[in-house]
C-alpha cells in the first residue's frame, strides 16, 4: 500500500471517529427550553423584581426592573416594601418563591412558576428563593 493511500484511509478513519464522538456528545446533552421573550424588560432566564412609586404602588418603571436572579438558591431582598411586581421568566421549569428569612428558608408555599407575573406586598418577606425542578 503506499504511503498516499494509508494517509487518505487514516484520514477518513480519524474523521468517522471525530463525527462519531461529536454525535455521541451532542446526544448526551440535555435539551433545555427554548428562550422566552422577554417581560417588562425581565430577560430570558430571569425572576424581576420592579420598584414602587413614591406612593408605594406597584409600578413597571418603564420596563427597568430593579431587582434581577438568575442563580438557584436564595437571594436576600433589602429595602422592598410595599406592593412590587414579580415576574418568573425563567426557563425548564424553574420556580420562585418569597421567604421570610434572609436566607430563603421558611418560605410561603405557593411558587411562581416560569410566564407568571405576581403582584405582592413584599413588606413582610426578605428574600426570594429560584428553585430548579
Amino acid at each position: 500500500m503506499s504511503r498516499t493511500s494509508l494517509r487518505t484511509k487514516l484520514a477518513a478513519v480519524a474523521t468517522t471517529g471525530v463525527m462519531a464522538l461529536g454525535t455521541g456528545v451532542l446526544a448526551a446533552t440535555p435539551a433545555h427550553a427554548a428562550p422566552r421573550p422577554p417581560i417588562h424588560g425581565c430577560n430570558s432566564g430571569e425572576v424581576c423584581i420592579y420598584p414602587t412609586d413614591a406612593n408605594g404602588n406597584a409600578t413597571w418603571n418603564g420596563d427597568r426592573p430593579s431587582d434581577r436572579y438568575t442563580r438557584w438558591g436564595g437571594h436576600a431582598l433589602y429595602n422592598q416594601y410595599n406592593w412590587h411586581y414579580v415576574v418568573n421568566n425563567q426557563t425548564d421549569g424553574w420556580t420562585g418563591s418569597l421567604c421570610w428569612d434572609s436566607a430563603g428558608k421558611r418560605c410561603e408555599n405557593y411558587r411562581i412558576p416560569p410566564g407568571v407575573t405576581y403582584l405582592v406586598n413584599l413588606t413582610p418577606f426578605n428574600s426570594i428563593r429560584l428553585d430548579t425542578p
